[in-house]
């Protein structure tokens, strides 16, 4: 993973400075490997109790988020995000790191999709240099990539066509027997 990724988590402090959302915490670690499981909990925990005083905030929401994954809670952090991208269509943090979740769980041409809406949603050049910086690595990674295909095409034929095969060669060599 590229630094760029992993120091957009220290960004969303200038998020929690909003006065707008005086209980918001600040992020407690710029590395998460330094943070302990209480300390996450506890994180979290405030992190819950905002979204519950703020519903509508979908800046709250990005940071639960953002939280849950450094947790390793991948569906709570996804629900966390969709809905701050539900609530705010035009949160560039939000979208931002809901394609960098779906990078880091592979969701590649998902993840692309979205990467490309956080381009759109751009409103400097620093996000804007973030967003495309993150949809270079998912374009390296899903050219690289050996599981580069959808599941979109019909497999009727195939299914009839191996299973001829198997009775074809059953007949055969019950018949040589």
């Amino acid at each position: 993973m590229s630094n760029t990724m992993s120091e957009a988590l220290v960004t969303t402090h200038a998020l929690a400075a909003s006065p707008a959302l005086p209980s918001l915490p600040p992020v407690p670690w710029r590395d998460p490997h330094t943070a302990s499981p209480e300390e996450r909990r506890g994180y979290i925990q405030a992190l819950e109790a905002a979204c519950l005083e703020h519903p509508e905030s979908a800046d709250v929401r990005t940071c639960l988020g953002m939280a849950y994954a450094v947790n390793y809670d991948v569906y709570k952090s996804m629900d966390a995000l969709e809905a701050a991208t539900r609530l705010d269509p035009t949160h560039f943090w939000a979208q931002l790191k809901y394609a960098e979740l779906q990078y880091r769980l592979r969701a590649l041409p998902f993840a692309e999709k979205e990467a490309l809406k956080a381009v759109d949603l751009a409103r400097s050049g620093w996000q804007l240099s973030l967003a495309r910086k993150q949809l270079q690595e998912i374009r390296t990674l899903n050219r690289a990539s050996t599981r580069n295909m959808t599941l979109d095409k019909p497999l009727a034929m195939p299914t009839l066509v191996l299973g001829a095969m198997i009775v074809v060669m059953f007949v055969g060599m019950s018949w040589t027997w």
